[in-house]
């Protein structure tokens, strides 16, 4: 099998799908890392697996309909937004997961305004660690499929249902039906999150807002209770992954107790 260079004409149609329109037109991404690889042929929605010569060890047993493509080291750098490539990309098909599927569970993280490819990828990636049942992007979060909160993740947003609602009041109200008690994240919250067990044991769905700026008024008024995470020391905030990592897993502790 010969390697695919930079100049073939289906690489250079691929590399548009690092454009958040490409990928939504085309019903396409492309996942970067042999652990995205893996977790996105679990998951089934492969189409193509691209692979330098002499990586081939990182690619899985790939079913009849997946197919593997040798492509020349520096070709496959360009379809890789990692500084550093591992040297294996794949193809695939989005999936839509509805918002109910993303809400059936004891333990949901919901991203409001989430606009960080790193801070998205990584709150899936603490969800998925800390046993949580799904997450939902709500508002103008980024996009799922963007390259770099797939490679954030580092394979977990294909181990969660991830559902996107774009009505962030919506997703709220979805969540309560379902029978969770939504707690949103407030530095001046009137619950401290270290003196919460009871509340916490409950099923619940964590809505965290924008990096910058929070949660909006609005929203932060639909949730059940507001949550603040103690701050012994100087620093002013945490950062949006950190915030919700210890409350997750918080959550996962106290239902699991």
């Amino acid at each position: 099998m010969t390697p695919l260079a930079a100049s073939n004409a289906r690489l250079k149609d691929l590399r548009r799908l690092s454009r958040r329109s490409e990928r939504s037109e085309r019903r396409l991404f492309l996942a970067d890392g042999p652990k995205a690889v893996a977790s996105a042929l679990e998951a089934g929605c492969l189409v193509e697996v691209l692979v330098r010569p002499g990586a081939e060890h990182l690619v899985p047993a790939l079913p009849d309909d997946v197919r593997l493509t040798l492509v020349e080291p520096r070709a496959l750098e360009a379809l890789s937004d990692s500084v550093s490539p591992a040297g294996v990309v794949a193809v695939g098909r989005l999936v839509d997961v509805e918002l109910t599927a993303a809400l059936t569970g004891r333990l949901v993280a919901l991203c409001a305004e989430v606009r960080d490819p790193g801070n998205a990828g990584t709150v899936i990636r603490c969800a998925d660690a800390a046993g949580a049942d799904g997450v939902v992007l709500a508002g103008d979060s980024v996009d799922l499929y963007n390259p770099k909160t797939l490679r954030a993740s580092v394979g977990s947003a294909f181990h969660l249902p991830v559902a996107v609602e774009r009505d962030a009041a919506a997703a709220v109200r979805a969540a309560q039906q379902a029978g969770l008690t939504v707690l949103a994240t407030e530095a001046d919250g009137d619950v401290d999150l270290f003196e919460a067990d009871d509340l916490l044991a409950a099923p619940t769905a964590w809505l965290f807002g924008n990096e910058a700026h929070g949660l909006p008024a609005e929203l932060a008024a639909l949730a059940d209770h507001r949550v603040r995470i103690p701050i012994h020391g100087r620093a002013e905030s945490l950062n949006l992954s950190t915030a919700a990592a210890l409350c997750l897993y918080a959550s996962a502790r106290a239902q699991r107790a």
